[in-house]
């Protein structure tokens, strides 16, 4: 038997629920036709050329918006944006324009939907989407940005989110996770 068929989806996502991770949302369309996703699959991919990695579910409704507009927002969130989190997670029922309710947003250089008061925001031209199995991982180039200074990250960690202090060592930083 090989490796691959002894690992189950079940397993691997319990897994993955290991893996810390900051909480992006991705911010993608205009008008009425916007809609997002909640993400931790968000990575610096070069600094020569800026720019990043973001992981989406091809049958998610952000899909056929990226392929459309070919501009996207990646919202690093702030520690007390688990709300934002949560609504373009889908799991207040809401979808597409009604995500984006809770909050306030601005435009930068594609057009794509900036947080306000994100922890920062990478506003970015996509470039290219490889395919791999049920989802496509996007190279975005950024275009403009934004940092918010003072304010720790939220992040996701175990099935659920946590705030991480902007100031914190060590003993702090066990603390602040619950250790």
């Amino acid at each position: 038997m090989s490796v691959e068929a002894l690992i189950s989806e079940a397993d691997f996502k319990l897994s993955m629920r290991h893996l810390a991770g900051a909480v992006s949302v991705i911010t993608v369309g205009d008008g009425q036709h916007r809609t997002g996703f909640t993400a931790t699959s968000v990575s610096s991919l070069s600094a020569e050329l800026p720019s990043v990695i973001v992981s989406v579910n091809r049958a998610s409704s952000s899909w056929p918006a990226l392929q459309r507009y070919g501009c996207f927002c990646v919202n690093v969130l702030a520690a007390d944006q688990q709300q934002v989190a949560q609504s373009f997670a889908g799991l207040d029922g809401r979808k597409g324009a009604e995500r984006y309710g809770d909050a306030g947003w601005y435009r930068l250089k594609t057009g794509a939907a900036a947080l306000e008061n994100a922890l920062t925001v990478l506003d970015c031209k996509l470039e290219t989407a490889f395919h791999y199995n049920s989802h496509a991982i996007l190279v975005g180039h950024v275009c403009a940005m934004e940092i918010r200074q003072g304010i720790g990250p939220l992040l996701y960690w175990r099935g659920g989110y946590h705030e991480l202090p902007a100031e914190v060592d060590q003993k702090g930083l066990a603390k602040a996770l619950g250790q």
